[in-house]
C-alpha cells in the first residue's frame, strides 16, 4: 500500500474548506492474487466534499453496479470481488481507480491484477545418467513457470535436502551443478522441487539417477556393451585446470535496476575443486553492501546505484592454474523521484508552481493531467502553462481548484502522482493551542510552535514579553513554518512570547510561554567496585536537577532491569548489594530521569574470592635429591594470584602434619623442590590472590627419597656446669625429618681448653645432653657434637667454649670508702676481689646498706631499720646510695656475687648523713573568735636536723579574691601556737606555715578561716536601710553593676577583656615573682589562668566556719609549683585564685546575704 502526500493542515481546520479529492490508499501496481480469496483493490480518498468513485478496467469503464460478484464499500472506492464458484481469470486486468468533486479529480496509479498459479510439470522421461569418476555434471531443473516464480530445492525421497558444498552447488535458476563427482554420488533419487509461495504447494519432477563409474568398472561396461575388448583406452581423467560451467565463455552481461539486488553468479569445474574469488575490474566492491553466497559462487550487492556499474571478475582457482569470467553489469533505473509534485492552497490573485522532477535510465517521458484528462485534451487556462517539468499557475482565480497529475515512464516503469491546486481565500489562523508552556533545558534548544493557516499565507511575527520585537538574528532564528527557535536557550530567554499571523484578510495572535530549567547532573558518579564474595558493594549516585522537575532515579545492570531480589536495596542517590555474589558481577548504571531530560552513569563490579585450588599435580625429573613438581590452576575469579605455596607431608616422621616448602610466583605453574633423605612425601599446592588462600589442591601421588648420612649437626650446642665438679654438655637434637636415615646416634667430644690433652668422647642416643664429671671448677672446655646415622656421619662440626660448674667467692671487697654527696646521696667505693677467688663468672658486687638511728637520737633510742640491697653489675669499683634519710648513721657493707652465690661481706663501715631541711608541719588548727584568730600547729614528722622555730605569715583575702597586705611572724621550736588579735570581723584569712633548721625552711601548710560576725552590725544596717540616701546609693550601684554586666558581655563575645582582665594582665604571674627579702611583702591577689575558686574556701552557706579539711598546702593554690619559705624566712610564691566562680561556688553564701560584706567590697 502507498500513502498520498497530506497537506499539512490541522484536521479542525479542513473541516470547513474546501477541498479537492486526495487518494490516501492504493493496492499496489502489481497485485497477484490467491483464487481462494476474494479479490481487494483498495482505493481510499479524501476530499471536501466526500469524493466519489468510479473504475476502469483494460481501459474502458467498469459498471460496479452491473456486477453482483463485485462489491465497493460504502463511502470508499475500494473493490470486493467474490471469485468463489467463478473462474478468476475472468478478473484478471488492469483497473484505475477514479474519486471525483467538485474542486476536481484525482486518480489511482494502474494496478494490474493476475492470478497466481502453480502449474504441474510437464511429463517427461528421465534417462539414468552414467558418467565417469572425477568429470563435471549438470542436473537441470526446468521448473514449470509460475506466478510468482516458484522457490527451488533438492531432495531425495525421504524428502531430506540433498547437501551442498564447494563441490556440488545449486544454480540461481535451480540446476544441480557438479564441479567433479565422485562415487558417493551415485544414487536413483535426485529430485527437484519447485514450491509456489501464494498457493503454498509444491511441485515434484521425476527423479534422476546418476551412477558414477571408477576407470575399470567403466571399460568393462562399455566393453560388455559394445563387444569390443577395450572400449576406453586412454588415460583415466585426473586432475585439471579449472573451467566455467556457467556463465558460458569469457565474458557475459548482467543488467540490473537502480534500488534493485544486483545478482553475480559463477560455477566452475576442475580438479581438485576450484574455489571462487570476486573483485570489480577498476574499483572496489562496495564492502557495506555486499555479501556472497553458495560458497563464494554467488555475489550480492544490495540497493544497486549507478556505480555499480562496470567489469565483474570472479576467477575460479585450483593447485593446476586458474580461471577468469568477466561480467559487465549495466545499471538501469526505472522511473524515481527526485522531487514529487506538492498540493497547492493559494489565494486568488496569487501564482503558484507545479513541479514534477524525476530520475531514471533512460529518461522519463513527463506527461502532465488535469483531473485524469491529458493536459492537451483539458480545457484551454490561460493562467496555465506546461514548462516539460513544470506547470506555472498565474493569478489564478476562485473556482479554478482542480487535480493535477504528473505521469512519468520509461521502458523499465513509470510513476504516477496527483498534486491539486485548492484556491482559497481565509484569514490567519494561529493553530497551536494558547497558553501551551514550552519547557527546555539550559543550553539545548528550544522550539515555539506558530502553527498557522490562512490564504494569502500568513506572515509570522514574533514578540517576547509583549513588548520587544524579535528579528530573525542570534539567538533567534524564524523558520518559514512560523516556528520560533532559540539555538540555545538560557533561563534570560524564559517568559512570555507572542506570534503573529497576518494576511490581507486579517490578523491573529496567541502566547506562549517558555521555562529554562537547570539540567540534570550527577554529581558523583558511581565508582569501580572491586568486592570480596558476600561482602557488601554500594554505588553513590549524587543527583542535581531542577527542583521544579519531578526525578525518577532508576538503576540497571548491564542494560537491564535489576534482579528481583531483597539483597538489592535501592535508596535515593545510591544502590547497595549485600551478601555479593559472583552472578552480581556487571555493569551497574543509575539513571536519573525528568521529563525534559536524563543523565546517566555507570560502574563496574567486579566481585573476587580466593582463587580455586590448582589441579593434576604431577612430578616429573625426579632425582635423589630434587624433583619437579608442576600443576594447573584454578580460577582467578578475577584477582590475579600472586603466589604459588607448596606444602608437604612426611608420612614417615610427621603424618598428618602440613609444612611449607616454597613459594613460587603467581604466573608460575612448576617448581623445582629440593629435598631430604628418608622422608615418604607427598605434595599439594595452594594458590594466593589478594583476597587470601585458596583451599589445598588434592595431594600429589607419593614419592619416597632414600636414606643417607645426615647432612646437619645438632644446633644451639652449649657447656655450663651445675654443679662445682661437672659440666653438662647440651643440643636441641634432630628432628626425624633432618635424621636422614634410621639409627640416629650423637657423638659428644670434649676436652680442657689451653690444655695439652686429647678429645674425651661418648656416644649417646635418644637424649639431649651429656654429663661430664670430675671436672675442675670454672675452666673453660671445647666442646663438639657430631650427629651419626646407619648412613654414616654428618659434617665435622664446630668447636663451642662451655664452662664447667662454679662454686662461691672466697673473698670479700676491701678498703670501702664512703664520700657523702647531700643530705640524701652517697657514693661507696671498693677495691675489687682478685679474679680467681670468685671462682665463676663474675656477676658483680652487692652492696648492703641500714639506717642505724637519726643523729639527733641517743644510742638508746635506736630503732631496728630494714636493711636496703643495690647490685651493681660487672667489675665495678664504685656506686651510688640514693634516698638516705637526712641527719642519720648508716652502716655499709659489701660482698662480690657470681653465677653460684655470693663471697664473704667486706667490714661494716658507718657514716652520717648531713642535716636538711625539715618536713612540713604536721598540722594547722584555726579557731575564730570576733575579731581575733588562734592558731595551733604539731611539729614536723621529720624534722632532718635541729629545729630551730617556725615562720608563720597570713594576709587577708577580700570579697572579689584579691589578697590584702602580707604580716611575717617567726617563732621558736618550743613554739606551737599563737593567737591573733586586732582583725577584721567576718574577714577570710590566709595563713602560710612552714618549719625551719640551720639548713633552711621545708614545705609549708596552708589553712583559711574566717573571723566570727559582729551581732552588733545587723541592726546599724537596718537603720540605714531605712534611709533615702542608702536605698538612693544601692540604686545607683546596681544600675552600675547592670551596666558593667551588659559592656563585659559584649566585649566577651567579641574576643576581648574584661577591664578586671585587663588590670591582671598588667601584673606578671606572681606564682613566678618571688617575695622581696627585705620587706617580706607578697604580691599581688592574681586571677590570670582561669576562674576556679578558690581551692580550701569551704565557707558554708551560714556564714560559720568548718575547722576540719583545712590541712591544704600552699602548692594546691598554685599550677603545681612548690610554694615554699627562703632560708632568711621570706615566702616565695603567691596566694593563687580565681574570681568569677568564688562567688557561685567557693564562697556560695558566705558574702552576698550581707550588706555588710557587700559594703566591704567597695571599701
Amino acid at each position: 500500500m502507498t500513502s498520498a502526500l497530506e497537506v499539512p493542515l490541522d484536521p479542525k481546520v479542513l473541516e470547513g474548506l474546501p477541498q479537492p479529492p486526495t487518494i490516501t490508499l492504493q493496492s499496489p501496481k502489481d497485485y497477484i492474487f490467491d483464487p481462494r480469496e476474494n479479490i481487494v483493490i483498495n482505493c481510499e480518498a479524501k476530499g471536501k466534499p466526500h469524493p466519489s468513485f468510479s473504475w476502469t478496467r483494460n481501459g474502458t469503464h467498469f459498471d460496479v453496479e452491473k456486477d453482483s460478484k463485485v462489491l465497493m464499500k460504502p463511502g470508499s472506492g475500494t473493490l470486493v470481488i467474490d471469485i468463489s464458484g467463478e473462474k478468476a481469470e475472468a478478473y484478471e486486468g488492469t483497473y484505475q481507480c477514479t474519486a471525483h468533486n467538485e474542486h476536481g479529480t484525482a486518480v489511482s496509479n494502474n494496478i494490474v491484477i493476475r492470478q497466481s498459479r502453480s502449474p504441474l510439470w510437464s511429463k517427461e522421461r528421465n534417462e539414468a545418467i552414467t558418467v565417469q569418476m572425477g568429470i563435471s555434471l549438470v542436473l537441470q531443473c526446468r521448473p514449470p513457470a509460475g506466478l510468482p516464480p516458484p522457490v527451488i530445492f533438492w531432495m531425495d525421497n525421504n524428502f531430506q535436502k540433498l547437501p551442498l558444498d564447494l563441490r556440488v552447488s545449486q544454480a540461481l535458476n535451480g540446476d544441480l551443478y557438479f564441479s567433479n563427482v565422485l562415487p558417493e554420488d551415485t544414487r536413483s533419487d535426485y529430485i527437484c522441487y519447485a514450491r509456489f509461495p501464494h498457493t503454498q504447494t509444491i511441485q515434484q519432477k521425476q527423479p534422476i539417477s546418476v551412477t558414477v563409474l571408477e576407470m575399470d568398472t567403466m571399460n568393462e561396461t562399455l566393453a560388455a556393451l559394445y563387444n569390443v575388448t577395450d572400449f576406453y583406452s586412454g588415460d583415466p581423467v585426473g586432475e585439471r585446470h579449472p573451467g566455467f560451467m556457467t556463465p558460458l565463455g569469457t565474458t557475459s552481461t548482467k543488467m540490473v535496476l537502480k534500488g534493485e539486488t544486483l545478482e553475480l553468479e559463477c560455477i566452475a569445474e576442475g580438479l581438485p575443486t576450484p574455489e571462487m574469488t570476486w573483485q570489480k575490474d577498476g574499483g572496489e566492491l562496495p564492502s557495506s553492501r555486499i555479501t556472497f553466497h553458495n560458497f563464494q559462487k554467488t555475489l550480492k550487492i544490495s540497493d544497486v546505484n549507478e556505480a555499480d556499474g562496470g567489469d565483474y571478475r570472479c576467477t575460479a582457482k585450483n593447485k593446476l592454474g586458474t580461471a577468469n569470467h568477466i561480467i559487465k553489469v549495466t545499471v538501469k533505473a526505472s522511473p524515481f523521484w527526485v522531487s514529487a509534485p506538492r498540493n497547492l492552497i493559494l489565494a486568488p490573485n496569487e501564482t503558484g508552481i507545479l513541479t514534477c522532477r524525476v530520475g531514471g535510465e533512460p529518461k522519463p517521458k513527463i506527461s502532465w493531467f488535469v483531473n485524469g484528462v491529458s493536459i492537451e485534451n483539458a480545457p484551454e487556462d490561460l493562467s496555465r502553462k506546461v514548462e516539460d517539468d513544470t506547470v506555472i499557475l498565474s493569478n489564478v482565480q476562485p473556482g479554478s481548484s482542480a487535480v493535477y497529475q504528473c505521469n512519468a515512464s520509461n521502458e523499465f516503469g513509470y510513476l504516477m502522482a496527483n498534486a491539486f491546486v485548492n484556491v482559497l481565500a481565509e484569514p490567519p489562523r494561529v493553530l497551536t493551542p494558547p497558553n501551551r508552556v514550552y519547557q527546555v533545558i539550559t543550553n539545548s534548544p528550544a522550539l515555539l510552535h506558530c502553527a498557522s493557516f490562512g490564504s494569502p499565507i500568513p506572515t509570522i511575527t514574533w514578540f517576547k514579553d509583549i513588548q520587544t520585537s524579535i528579528k530573525n538574528d542570534d539567538p533567534y532564528v524564524i523558520h518559514e513554518n512560523g516556528t520560533l527557535e532559540i539555538h540555545v536557550a538560557q533561563p534570560l530567554n524564559s517568559g512570555k512570547y507572542t506570534c503573529i499571523a497576518t494576511n490581507n484578510l486579517g490578523i491573529k495572535e496567541n502566547h506562549v510561554y517558555l521555562e529554562v530549567k537547570e539540567p540534570t547532573r550527577i554529581l558523583k558518579q558511581p565508582e569501580y567496585k572491586v568486592v570480596q564474595r558476600g561482602m557488601s558493594a554500594e554505588f553513590e549516585c549524587k543527583v542535581k536537577h531542577d527542583p521544579s522537575l519531578i526525578p525518577t532515579m532508576i538503576w540497571l545492570k548491564d542494560n537491564g532491569e535489576l534482579p528481583d531480589d531483597e539483597r538489592f536495596e535501592v535508596d535515593t542517590d545510591s544502590l547497595i548489594i549485600k551478601d555479593v555474589i559472583e552472578e552480581d558481577e556487571g555493569t551497574y548504571t543509575c539513571i536519573m530521569n525528568t521529563t525534559l531530560d536524563q543523565d546517566s552513569a555507570s560502574a563496574m563490579l567486579t566481585v573476587v574470592e580466593q582463587p580455586d585450588p590448582p589441579t593434576k599435580l604431577e612430578l616429573t625429573d625426579q632425582t635423589e635429591r630434587t624433583v619437579q613438581l608442576s600443576w594447573i590452576p584454578g580460577d582467578e575469579n578475577n584477582s590475579p594470584t600472586q603466589k604459588f605455596l607448596i606444602q608437604y607431608e612426611d608420612l614417615l616422621h610427621q603424618p598428618g602434619v602440613w609444612i611449607n616448602l616454597t613459594e613460587v610466583d603467581g604466573t608460575s605453574t612448576k617448581a623445582h623442590l629440593n629435598l631430604s633423605p628418608y622422608v615418604y612425601y607427598t605434595f599439594r599446592v595452594l594458590a594466593e590472590n589478594e583476597v587470601g588462600f585458596s583451599q589445598p589442591s588434592q595431594a600429589s601421588r607419593q614419592y619416597r627419597t632414600n636414606p643417607a648420612a645426615p647432612d646437619e649437626n645438632p644446633s644451639d650446642v652449649q657447656g655450663v656446669g651445675t654443679e662445682a665438679d661437672n659440666l653438662v654438655i647440651s643440643w636441641t637434637p634432630l628432628t626425624g625429618f633432618q635424621a636422614n636415615g634410621p639409627g640416629l646416634e650423637y657423638k659428644v667430644h670434649w676436652r680442657q681448653k689451653d690444655v695439652d690433652q686429647e678429645w674425651s668422647s661418648r656416644t649417646v642416643a635418644n637424649v639431649s645432653q651429656c654429663v661430664v664429671t670430675e671436672t675442675p671448677t670454672y675452666v673453660p672446655f671445647e666442646i663438639k657434637v657430631q650427629a651419626s646415622n646407619d648412613y654414616g656421619n654428618g659434617p665435622e662440626p664446630g668447636v663451642v667454649i662451655g664452662y664447667s660448674g662454679e662454686d662461691a667467692p672466697l673473698s670479700a671487697p676491701d678498703s670501702v670508702q664512703v664520700i657523702i654527696h647531700n643530705s640524701t646521696v652517697a657514693e661507696v667505693h671498693w677495691e675489687p676481689v682478685v679474679p680467681t677467688s670468685v671462682r665463676g663468672k663474675l656477676q658483680g658486687y652487692k652492696v648492703y646498706y641500714r639506717r642505724e638511728r637519726g643523729l639527733e637520737e641517743t644510742e638508746t633510742e635506736e630503732t631496728e631499720q630494714e636493711e636496703q640491697v643495690l647490685t651493681f653489675s660487672g667489675n665495678r669499683t664504685e656506686g651510688r646510695l640514693p634516698g638516705l634519710q637526712p641527719y642519720s648513721l648508716y652502716n655499709v657493707r659489701i660482698r662480690v656475687l657470681n653465677n653460684k652465690a655470693e663471697g664473704p661481706p667486706s667490714a661494716d663501715k658507718t657514716f652520717e648523713t648531713p642535716e636538711g631541711v625539715p618536713g612540713r608541719p604536721a598540722f594547722l588548727n584555726v579557731n575564730p573568735s570576733l575579731d581575733s584568730l588562734t592558731l595551733t600547729w604539731g611539729a614536723p614528722l621529720s624534722i632532718n636536723g635541729r629545729l630551730s622555730g617556725y615562720i608563720l605569715k597570713y594576709q587577708p583575702v577580700n570579697s572579689t579574691n584579691e589578697l590584702g597586705p602580707p604580716k611575717v611572724m617567726t617563732f621558736f621550736a618550743n613554739e606551737t601556737t599563737v593567737t591573733l588579735s586586732n582583725l577584721n570581723s567576718s574577714m577570710l584569712y590566709k595563713f602560710y606555715l612552714s618549719a625551719k633548721t640551720n639548713k633552711g625552711s621545708g614545705p609549708i601548710i596552708t589553712e583559711e578561716a574566717f573571723t566570727i560576725i559582729d551581732t552588733t552590725v545587723p541592726s546599724r544596717q537596718v537603720d540605714i536601710a531605712t534611709q533615702g540616701w542608702f536605698i538612693g546609693l544601692m540604686c545607683a550601684i546596681a544600675l552600675l553593676i547592670l551596666v558593667l554586666l551588659i559592656v563585659c558581655f559584649i566585649k566577651r563575645n567579641k574576643g576581648g577583656k574584661y577591664p578586671v582582665k585587663e588590670k591582671e594582665d598588667a601584673h606578671q604571674d606572681p606564682e613566678i615573682q618571688p617575695m622581696k627579702e627585705d620587706d617580706g611583702t607578697f604580691g599581688e591577689y592574681s586571677d590570670t589562668e582561669d576562674h576556679k575558686p578558690l581551692k580550701g574556701s569551704r565557707t558554708p552557706s551560714n556564714g560559720t566556719v568548718r575547722r576540719d579539711e583545712s590541712d591544704d598546702s600552699l602548692v594546691d593554690y598554685g599550677e603545681g609549683g612548690d610554694g615554699q619559705f627562703n632560708e632568711d624566712g621570706s615566702f616565695i610564691g603567691q596566694y593563687s585564685g580565681k574570681k568569677e566562680k568564688d562567688t557561685h561556688e567557693g564562697n556560695e553564701s558566705s558574702e552576698a546575704p550581707s550588706p555588710v560584706n557587700a559594703m566591704n567590697s567597695f571599701v
